[in-house]
């Protein structure tokens, strides 16, 4: 099984709806978002996914996020934005890229809001 791993950042606002505590208020990240795709068979060139192409597909994302108060954006306007839900919601955009088919999968997506926090999503059980 091959394993590939890129990483991204983007700068974003956001505040934890009805926290009890100092992330109720207006704050910002700059958040690193891992993403883990794998499969079992390489292509003509050798590779699982060419980087580019993945690097090009979060990137489709991110723009959507970046520099962005999270609160005013779908889904986030309805949903708390935490790195938890963060981490999910790029996780199904992502998932929803031609990049994945019955040989390359999606692992996993960590999205970091500090270098000391990071909370991530997978749909493997």
């Amino acid at each position: 099984m091959f394993e590939l791993t890129i990483a991204v950042n983007f700068e974003a606002a956001h505040c934890i709806r009805n926290y009890p505590g100092k992330c109720n208020r207006l704050h910002g990240h700059n958040w690193k978002v891992q993403v883990n795709i794998y499969g079992s068979q390489l292509n003509d060139l050798g590779m699982l996914v060419d980087f580019v192409d993945l690097k090009a597909a979060i990137n489709g994302i991110m723009v959507n996020l970046d520099h962005y108060y999270l609160n005013e954006i779908e889904p986030f306007c309805r949903i708390n934005p935490t790195a938890e839900n963060l981490a999910k919601y790029i996780y199904e955009e992502l998932a929803k890229t031609p990049i994945f088919n019955e040989n390359v999968k999606l692992r996993s997506i960590r999205i970091w809001e500090s270098s000391n926090s990071a909370a991530a999503y997978s749909q493997e059980a």
